[in-house]
């Protein structure tokens, strides 16, 4: 499969379209949609009322979606219909590019990656533009849009009046109130910031040909005026609707942050007692009360995750309808933060796992971990073998992150053999779950929540003889780690659509 396939897929598993407005750009209309068709092959094609031959030019045209309606109405009324379309389409993001030629299609794998690397946000494509013939007004136009956008979000951007972009069209606000020509686009911009999406803008090449043959149907007096207009009433609005906005989102971030705080430090001093005095003073056998303290923390996760939530989190989970976690095995999951293993423990308390050494040296809760039989990892394998290997006897399971350490940004690290070395050892089966979400909630060195769903899935065991077919330690290692990449793409590019 050649790479322009593979984007193409992928633009698809993330639901991600491409919308064209257009209005009297027959010099170059075919073009730019055909080389837009060579990058995605999802293309809603806006003719915003064209009285050239765009019109039959677009009509001649396979594999695109178009829009006509009969009156030119406006590049902000063209692009609400595109961004319509789509929705009806399914589609969950719209990359705007226009139709005169000046952006290159070649970038949309640019918009892919940013969008990958920033699920639900908008991305603006920066038009690169030192030594570009470009008039005064232009750049005058440009400077006075940024610096207004600046007014009234308290953020600032390069590149205000680019109309190349990647569009969460779900979380678009103000789209009917929408004004119906250029101003629109900013008016987007910065009804998307109050509202907290996140604007990410990448470097995109630009091309203007020859100011003799450029086709603009921009009105210097008529569309300044309106331009001013609008942010005379944003500047308004900023004030009254949007600073609150921000203030409410901001009291939000750190309010779930305080409220899951307050959560976890109630639960411990009514949990903790109850949970010492089973451990130091009940005079039950050590078998009983390690039994007693995986329960309680089993059920403290299922409590967290599924009953409480985590605010601002939507979690759930796929498993087997016919998998049991009475049987031992080894469990392979990736590694994101440290809500990871709350959302193992929601399936069940007969899951060990192998923790760092600052868990196991915890003042506060290292006698839970202790009673538990959760080993660091810094023993050594060979020496926690006869250790893991009661376990596994007494029917625990083991749970390895085979990456060793959570990633910064969610990506898959490098695995480790000892998950599977483990598993050859104890003649047990390979047993992989999948997550999504812990390390966008909780990212690794920071301190606050962010707002994420929260995914975990249990595939079905694979057998020592699955393992064994695919060759030594190394090669099933790779093979997991190539595997984990695979999967995880997958449920990232369904998520994601909804984020």
């Amino acid at each position: 499969m050649d790479e322009s396939t593979q984007q193409k897929q992928l633009l698809r598993a993330r639901g991600i379209c491409v919308v064209i407005p257009t209005y009297n750009n027959a010099g170059t209309i075919v073009q730019v949609v055909e080389s837009t068709l060579a990058c995605c092959d999802d293309v809603i094609v806006v003719n915003d009322g064209s009285t050239d031959a765009t019109t039959s030019l677009l009509q001649g045209l396979e594999g695109i979606t178009l829009v006509h309606y009969a009156a030119n109405r406006g590049k902000g009324y063209a692009l609400r219909k595109g961004f319509c379309k789509a929705r009806e389409m399914g589609f969950a993001y719209a990359i705007t590019l226009d139709a005169d030629g000046q952006h290159y299609p070649e970038h949309i794998a640019d918009f892919l990656r940013a969008n990958q690397e920033n699920p639900g946000a908008l991305i603006i494509g920066s038009r690169k533009l030192q030594g570009v013939q470009r008039s005064k007004g232009s750049d005058f136009a440009n400077a006075f849009s940024n610096f207004w956008f600046w007014v009234q979000t308290g953020r600032r951007l390069a590149d205000t009046q680019t109309g190349y972009r990647l569009y969460p069209i779900r979380k678009l606000y103000g789209l009917s109130l929408l004004t119906s020509r250029y101003e629109a686009e900013l008016e987007l911009l910065v009804f998307s910031s109050w509202h907290g999406v996140k604007l990410v803008e990448i470097p995109i090449d630009v091309y203007y040909p020859p100011l003799e043959e450029r086709v603009s149907h921009f009105r210097p007096t008529a569309d300044f005026a309106r331009i001013s207009v609008l942010n005379t009433v944003l500047c308004f609005l900023a004030v009254v609707y949007g600073l609150p906005l921000r203030l409410w989102r901001f009291l939000c971030v750190w309010g779930r942050t305080l409220f899951s705080l307050l959560f976890f430090f109630v639960m411990w001093i009514l949990v903790m007692p109850f949970m010492w005095l089973d451990v130091k003073v009940a005079p039950f056998s050590i078998e009983k009360k390690r039994l007693h303290v995986r329960q309680m923390m089993s059920g403290f996760a299922r409590l967290v995750m599924i009953y409480v939530g985590i605010p601002g989190t939507r979690f759930s989970y796929k498993r087997p309808a016919n998998l049991s976690f009475d049987q031992p095995r080894i469990v392979i999951c990736n590694h994101q933060s440290h809500l990871d293993l709350m959302c193992q423990l929601v399936f069940s308390h007969k899951l060990t796992f192998l923790t760092n050494d600052w868990v196991w040296n915890n003042p506060l809760y290292g006698f839970l971990i202790h009673t538990a039989e959760y080993y660091p990892v810094s023993e050594g394998l060979e020496a926690m073998l006869p250790k893991l290997r009661s376990l596994v006897e007494r029917g625990y399971s083991i749970c390895v992150f085979p990456e060793g350490t959570r990633s910064r940004d969610c990506r898959i690290g490098r695995f480790h053999q000892g998950a599977f070395y483990l598993a050859q050892q104890l003649g047990l089966e390979v047993l992989p779950m999948y997550l999504y979400g812990p390390g966008k909630v909780l990212p690794k060195k920071t301190y606050h929540l962010n707002k994420s769903p929260i995914y975990i899935e249990v595939d079905e065991p694979v057998t020592q003889e699955q393992q064994q077919a695919l060759g030594d330690l190394k090669q099933q290692t790779s093979y997991w780690r190539r595997h984990y990449i695979t999967k995880y793409a997958d449920i990232c590019n369904q998520i994601e659509q909804g984020v």
